[in-house]
């Protein structure tokens, strides 16, 4: 084995997994700002600069859609690739790619890997990580690829040659199950608003996406037996389900006058934008109604939307509907005065109390502390920039539309605030600790007083 080769083996055999699965994220951020600032990846004359192929290499790894230039006419179709290998990297995880790919090339698997696979999808299950990851990849390939042939067959019809529509039809059917939100028209699906061939086939795409791979393997294999489904599975399904349809109301109600979004529109027409914002707000990023003419309401209700976002280990961002769905079965313990937290017939260990209430108290510290740091860099109004804030912690890539105009180091906050959302703050949080800690005595219990 050449010394270089086996120094890199010693130094990733003695990272800790969630360290593996950032430095994985960092190299392909770093690959990716390389590939577009080459001269052939963008029009005009010297390419693109750092800084534009930094944010957008972070905004296309991390699935979030976010964008300081116009996708559809800065770059050129070698940079439209590159993005689309992101957004795919990004969505299935970079150590899930790339194990599978070492998988087909070595055949083996050590135990750093089987642990670094399992920590990106979610999985305990060491010994089937192998065939775990060859249906996580087999899952995605497939959904992609039955949404990209009704999206070619649909933009066929309306008029594109058959190359481009189907280049057309890859495109935005990777960038919507991987809810990274990226389009090649600049007003996103705005000239596709009543259009339901084009629009439901990528809502299908971004919710299968954002269910996460534990949902989707588990309904593969107990889809006609819901009484076996996982308490996982069940929260998913329920909390999703009850976030869409509550979403379609809300911004069908909010916007159904507003002469800038849904007032011009048809009662169906209407209901279908109305649905297509509430898919896209949970971390996919499309819009078909201008978000910059929204009234403040249905920003904030927005937030609400993408700070909760998708299920876990998927391809959506935000702090997963299965911890918010945790917090309020807390919440209702504590209310009723209960003592453990019962679930669908299930009760939740403490630990995953400590996980929920961790993960969701470290989301609203980092986005109140991004928002405030941006109000003083650039003051764009409360509402502006927290929509912006949170839309880039939760890797979503809706915009007010002030994203380009800000100065530099509020994108670098922008860009630190996606790689964090993509990654989690749990994981991010423990890829700097190597050990646990472990306390050999415990003290006495003492309490002050709540509320």
């Amino acid at each position: 084995m050449p010394r270089s080769r086996s120094w890199l083996s010693v130094r990733l055999r003695g990272l800790h997994p969630a360290q593996v699965i950032v430095l994985g994220f960092f190299t392909a951020l770093a690959l990716g700002t390389a590939a577009l600032m080459l001269p052939i990846a963008s029009v005009g004359p010297g390419g693109a600069s750092f800084m534009e192929s930094l944010f957008t290499a972070a905004s296309a790894v991390c699935v979030t859609g976010l964008a300081v230039v116009d996708t559809p006419t800065y770059w050129t179709g070698f940079g439209h690739v590159v993005i689309l290998a992101l957004i795919q990297i990004g969505g299935l995880g970079v150590m899930t790619f790339a194990t599978v790919l070492g998988m087909l090339v070595a055949r083996r698997m050590g135990m750093r890997s089987r642990l670094s696979a399992a920590a990106e999808v979610k999985s305990t299950a060491l010994g089937g990580v192998r065939r775990l990851l060859q249906r996580v990849v087999r899952t995605a390939l497939v959904i992609e690829g039955v949404v990209a042939v009704v999206l070619w067959v649909r933009w066929w019809a309306l008029g594109e040659e058959p190359l481009r529509a189907a280049w057309l039809a890859v495109f935005h059917a990777v960038s919507a199950f991987n809810n990274a939100g990226f389009a090649l028209w600049s007003d996103s699906l705005i000239g596709y608003s009543s259009d339901p061939l084009i629009l439901l086939p990528l809502c299908a795409a971004v919710i299968l996406g954002g269910l996460g791979f534990p949902v989707l393997l588990e309904l593969r294999r107990e889809l006609r037996t819901p009484l076996h489904w996982t308490m996982n599975t069940r929260v998913v399904l329920l909390a999703s389900g009850a976030l869409l349809v509550l979403g379609t109301l809300f911004f069908t109600a909010s916007e159904w006058r507003n002469p800038g979004t849904l007032g011009p529109m048809g009662v169906a027409d209407k209901v279908l934008s109305g649905f297509t914002q509430s898919v896209m707000a949970r971390t996919a990023g499309f819009n078909s109604i201008d978000t910059s003419q929204m009234t403040s309401t249905s920003w904030f209700g927005t937030d609400i939307l993408m700070f909760i976002g998708a299920g876990p280990a998927g391809t959506g961002g935000g702090i997963k509907v299965t911890t918010f769905a945790i917090l309020y079965f807390i919440i209702l313990t504590e209310v009723r005065g209960d003592v453990a937290v019962h679930v669908l017939g299930k009760r939740l260990p403490r630990s995953t109390h400590r996980q929920a209430i961790s993960v969701a108290l470290l989301a609203v510290g980092l986005v109140v502390g991004s928002t405030m740091v941006l109000l003083t860099i650039e003051d764009y109004g409360l509402d502006r920039t927290l929509f912006e804030v949170i839309s880039a912690f939760a890797t979503v890539g809706l915009s007010t539309g002030i994203t380009a105009d800000l100065p530099t180091t509020a994108q670098l906050i922008l860009v630190g605030l996606m790689f964090v959302g993509r990654l989690g703050p749990i994981t991010l949080a423990t890829s700097l600790v190597l050990r646990r800690r472990t306390r050999l005595y415990d003290l006495p219990k003492e309490r002050p007083i709540i509320g």
